[in-house]
């Protein structure tokens, strides 16, 4: 009641201890906004009206300076990890913070936090939703909107098709699905822009960086699915071609299982991430990232033939090169329900995940672009794109 600029931070916990409604019914009866953890994200829908963004190394803008001129962060299910928090004292610092998190262990061990509260998620915010009350949050809210304004969070227009493309098709053709992605680039733009509600879940490894984890849950998430209380939900694995080669041997047992998990494969040709942070902090000096895969010249053959992989495994493979193809792609995997169907989606090898804060910097340092000076404190207008 005395914060003039609260903010809840939502992470994991959330949705492992199935927090969201009571956790929605809060957030609606305080009016306070909410930020979240990648693992938070779908806590609260990503289109509520009081869901600001991720925060973070790869964070929404407008998310990441509500965490920076908060007075009161209610913190719950989150271990407060370095790609949150970028440089520690950084971190929050007008905040008082409140931490509820069934770890005792994972209190204090990286933020120092003023109210510490040891308790699952849902009965921690159902015993809340008891005595909370409506804040006065209105001019607060301006304030997250004209940030939303300022550096809203998209994706550059090319020639080429963009990962921005396929995943706003995904969230267009489906109100209902299972979102799963492995690790890189890819994992970063699905938890950006990625609808998720009540009816859309996403599954990830969070940031155990275990590439080849994708295509495992994916099939984990439809067999789940189909003999849980989920019903027949589509599940879709957003992969990138690095991570996918990891274990793409288990189409088989999808194939074995007749387990018609949709893979989107977004394929740049080199293991993005990594040639990302090569580009920006090692002036690009490239070192076994490229994939040699997707580069359509006569003496470059495709390693591997993706549609011709799924194909050996006795799965469905298409190749989709614009955004006319992809539409058509992922209306036609949505038929296939016996087998697994695999979309090789050519992408530009050279988009990168934006917004950033480099490793170890302070969240409000957030760099747009390579060789744009990084919109720091006082603001100045800057090429948003």
């Amino acid at each position: 009641q005395k914060a003039k600029n609260p903010l809840f931070l939502a992470g994991g916990g959330i949705n492992i201890s199935h927090a969201n409604e009571i956790f929605k019914q809060v957030v609606e009866k305080t009016q306070v906004p909410v930020v979240t953890t990648i693992m938070g994200r779908g806590a609260i829908s990503t289109e509520h009206p009081l869901f600001i963004g991720n925060i973070g190394m790869h964070g929404a803008y407008a998310a990441n300076m509500a965490v920076n001129d908060c007075d009161l962060l209610f913190s719950i299910g989150t271990r407060f990890n370095d790609r949150i928090t970028g440089k520690l004292h950084a971190f929050a610092p007008h905040a008082e913070i409140i931490h509820n998190d069934i770890d005792t262990a994972s209190i204090s061990r990286n933020i120092h936090v003023d109210v510490p509260i040891v308790a699952d998620a849902k009965e921690a915010i159902t015993k809340m939703s008891d005595y909370v009350e409506p804040c006065s949050t209105d001019k607060w809210l301006t304030q997250i909107q004209s940030w939303k304004a300022e550096h809203p969070l998209t994706m550059k227009k090319r020639q080429l098709m963009s990962p921005l493309d396929i995943i706003n098709e995904i969230n267009r053709q489906y109100d209902k699905a299972i979102l799963v992605t492995d690790v890189g680039q890819h994992q970063m733009l699905v938890s950006q822009y990625a609808a998720i509600t009540e009816k859309k879940k996403i599954i990830m490894s969070g940031g155990l960086g275990t590439m080849g984890y994708g295509l495992p849950a994916a099939i984990g998430a439809r067999v789940g699915s189909e003999r849980f209380h989920e019903g027949e939900k589509p599940v879709w694995l957003i992969d990138g071609d690095g991570s996918f080669q990891m274990t793409s041997e288990e189409l088989a047992a999808a194939f074995h299982d007749h387990t018609p998990v949709k893979i989107a494969l977004l394929n740049n040709s080199v293991y993005g991430m990594v040639r990302q942070w090569q580009t920006l902090f090692y002036g690009e000096h490239y070192s076994a990232t490229n994939l040699m895969d997707g580069e359509n010249t006569p003496e470059i053959v495709d390693v591997p033939d993706f549609v011709k992989l799924a194909e050996a495994y006795g799965c469905v493979g298409m190749r989709a090169f614009t955004e006319e193809e992809a539409v058509e792609a992922i209306k036609k995997a949505n038929e296939i329900n016996d087998r697994p169907v695999l979309i090789d989606f050519r992408v530009w090898k050279d988009a990168m995940v934006w917004p950033m804060v480099a490793a170890g910097d302070s969240n409000d340092n957030v760099t747009y672009m390579p060789g744009i000076k990084p919109l720091q404190r006082p603001k100045a207008a800057a090429d948003n794109e």
